[in-house]
């Protein structure tokens, strides 16, 4: 038996040798190219896209990218085709998490990866706009997101908040605007551009605990983090969504989940994928 383990053991080894992007592979949830229209290449849960006129009235969506303000432009991806967003609108699309997403209300760890190409000055309507967001409620109750702010110079920012009646407590000492603001990566110096494709990866571990930690990505490059959010993340999860494109203009591509926070390291492989994710679903 000891060595038929021993065996074993080498055999996972040589494996993750000969392929290194087994890993990621491994932790891989949900995918969508947009090579092969809206719905996902790859998923654990429903891989349908949905449309709903506004994002409270989520639940009585239907299905199908139904908006025809936006469309799938070829060959102008990162990687083949990519989802344009042509007008800001309130009629939201979105993917359901249940599955595609491995929750967990007090400890909650993954990564989130796609592209985007907008030049925040020019292409944005004014307002705050979230290329992604995630969510059972809004976006300040058991929510991960990253936004544009809504003047110019724009800000982008990363959120991590927990259950709202939960973080609304700790402003006993504080103000709400304070805690809000401490539960924000803000990054003032942009790389966005409508000529490039820049890298967003968020990685999170241990959310809805003390020992946690949210981190952002941009082209590879640590923007910063979040400690310590240890308010529950509880949703009601078949009414939680992965919102794409809330009041966004500009292009998506290769948006991708992972059921494990990744380490620098790992982003930096995942951000310079000769293929893009489609190496991982092969």
């Amino acid at each position: 038996m000891k060595n038929f383990l021993i065996l074993a053991a080498f055999a996972v080894l040589a494996s993750c040798q000969s392929d290194p992007n087994q890993p990621l592979k491994e932790a891989l949830t949900f995918y969508a190219s947009f090579d092969n229209g809206t719905d996902a290449d790859f998923a654990k849960g429903d891989k349908r896209i949905y449309t709903a006129r506004s994002q409270r009235a989520a639940d009585s969506a239907e299905v199908g990218m139904l908006n025809p303000d936006h469309r799938i432009i070829e060959n102008q991806g990162k990687f083949g085709d990519a989802f344009r967003f042509g007008a800001k609108s309130d009629t939201v699309v979105f993917y359901k998490s249940k599955d595609n997403i491995a929750h967990d209300a007090t400890n909650w760890s993954g990564t989130v990866s796609f592209w985007l190409k907008v030049d925040p000055v020019k292409d944005l309507a004014p307002g705050f706009t979230d290329p992604i967001q995630i969510t059972d409620q809004r976006y300040d109750d058991a929510a991960i997101w990253v936004d544009f702010t809504g003047e110019n110079p724009r800000t982008f920012r990363l959120g991590v908040l927990g259950d709202r009646v939960e973080w609304h407590k700790d402003t006993v000492n504080t103000s709400r605007r304070e805690e809000y603001a401490r539960r924000l990566v803000p990054v003032e110096e942009l790389p966005f551009s409508s000529n490039n494709w820049t890298h967003i990866a968020i990685t999170f571990t241990g959310l809805g605990s003390a020992q946690s930690i949210a981190t952002l990505y941009l082209d590879g490059k640590n923007m910063g983090s979040i400690e310590g959010v240890d308010d529950p993340f509880n949703w009601e999860l078949d009414k939680s969504n992965i919102f794409i494109g809330i009041n966004f203009i500009g292009m998506m591509d290769e948006l991708s989940i992972y059921n494990r926070p990744f380490s620098a390291e790992e982003v930096q492989q995942l951000y310079t994928l000769e293929e893009g994710v489609v190496a991982l679903v092969k």
